[in-house]
């Protein structure tokens, strides 16, 4: 957890840029629990509901209201105040029919964009990496720490393996059903969630490969045929033609072509 690691207390001045909290108002915020999201792009779920949404003034509110059970993170109630919350993580607050979004916007920072009932019911995952098990099984590993599981009929030509490191999969949530798959290729629109290119999309142009001194990249072109270029690791495929999900609209202008 880099800077985070150690003590039990995070300094407001040290907290990750990617938190929407001002830095000058208390010495201490809330400190980031080991999770599914990296500690320095993640938000933890105390500073959504205090700081970010107004619902509780101190963290006595908050943990009455995790305690109670009123908030779910992908479906799921979580009693944690630290529960680390990532790009693509639906908030959902069942009392008030509310449903949020984690996305990054333009000047670098995780926002809450709020979305349908009907769309809090899925989330988008990016797969990081791929595993043959054994009895015929392949294990996509994705970018919030969830794994599923593909039944290969024939190992030895696993024509079911259509699924490829930067793709994305739609799931249902909670019950992690694969709803479809969204591959990486030219036409793919894609949201960069990282680097100076931060919350902007696009649709991928081409693929640079990589070398010894430098990541493999990406190029992608706007709705206004502006060409920009960025670290493949950076890119989320978000749909082919049009977004399965919704955004902000600082950024909609890009999605016309749909």
């Amino acid at each position: 957890m880099g800077r985070m690691g150690g003590s039990r207390h995070l300094k407001r001045f040290a907290a990750p840029s990617v938190w929407p909290i001002p830095r000058k108002t208390a010495i201490w915020t809330v400190k980031p629990s080991p999770g599914p999201h990296p500690a320095d792009y993640s938000i933890p779920l105390a500073i959504i509901l205090r700081d970010m949404l107004g619902y509780a003034n101190n963290m006595r509110e908050v943990r009455f209201i995790i305690n109670g059970r009123m908030v779910l993170v992908d479906g799921v109630a979580r009693r944690d105040p630290g529960f680390p919350v990532g790009v693509m993580d639906v908030i959902s607050i069942p009392k008030t029919e509310e449903h949020y979004r984690i996305l990054p916007d333009r000047s670098g920072r995780l926002i809450l964009h709020r979305v349908s009932d009907v769309e809090a019911r899925f989330k988008l995952c990016k797969i990081i990496g791929k595993t043959m098990l054994k009895r015929g099984r392949l294990q996509l590993n994705l970018h919030d720490g969830r794994n599923v599981l593909v039944k290969i009929a024939d190992p030895m030509h696993p024509v079911e393996d259509v699924y490829h490191t930067h793709d994305a999969l739609q799931l249902s949530i909670p019950e992690n059903v694969l709803m479809s798959h969204i591959p990486l290729k030219e036409g793919t629109l894609c949201l960069i969630v990282r680097g100076r290119n931060i919350g902007r999309i696009g649709y991928l142009v081409e693929n640079i490969p990589g070398s010894l001194a430098s990541d493999p990249k990406a190029v992608l072109e706007d709705d206004r045929g502006e060409r920009f270029e960025t670290v493949l690791e950076y890119i989320f495929p978000i749909g082919i033609g049009k977004p399965l999900i919704s955004l902000p609209k600082t950024v909609t202008e890009v999605v016309k072509r749909g």
